[in-house]
């Protein structure tokens, strides 16, 4: 799956704000599967501000690696906005960087854990404050995890540069 002009012109643009602010990137992902941190490994510089990431699929990974709540993921499954939260603040930790960016959802083709195909929960945590945004993504499965990246990549260049409005 190749990245459009728009993913990586987003993710660009979010190194370029970490740059001005001396700050680094950790990502931690489920749904995209690698796509947001491949999109900014596409963006040739990007070892001065991406640390590295997690795809953690499973929420056994989830918390154990990003230190995510076992209860909050018993009682409320993996799509959930606190899980997003928590998995943007475990990477963040755990690759020792000052910004988290993390995706879950249900990509498709069907539901799962109880939530429709393109239900999506996206995070991002920042020394400058933290932002969540819930989604609900048309299309196919590859429709689905283009748009949570561009949309995280968004919502990560938003809260660097004190633009939200989740």
């Amino acid at each position: 799956m190749g990245f459009s002009t728009e993913m990586t012109n987003a993710a660009a643009d979010l190194l370029s704000h970490a740059a001005r602010r001396g700050w680094t990137i950790g990502v931690a992902e489920s749904l995209t599967g690698g796509l947001v941190q491949g999109a900014l490994t596409s963006v040739a510089g990007c070892s001065r501000h991406f640390r590295g990431g997690v795809v953690a699929y499973h929420s056994d990974l989830k918390s154990r690696l990003l230190s995510v709540s076992e209860g909050r993921l018993a009682e409320h499954g993996p799509v959930d906005h606190v899980v997003s939260e928590q998995m943007a603040a475990g990477v963040a930790q755990l690759v020792g960087a000052d910004v988290g960016v993390a995706t879950t959802g249900v990509a498709g083709p069907g539901p799962a854990d109880g939530h429709d195909a393109g239900t999506v929960h996206l995070a991002v945590v920042a020394p400058n404050g933290s932002v969540h945004r819930a989604c609900q993504f048309s299309g196919g499965r590859d429709e689905v995890r283009r748009a949570a990246t561009q949309t995280v990549l968004e919502l990560a260049c938003e809260l660097l540069t004190g633009d939200t409005h989740a």
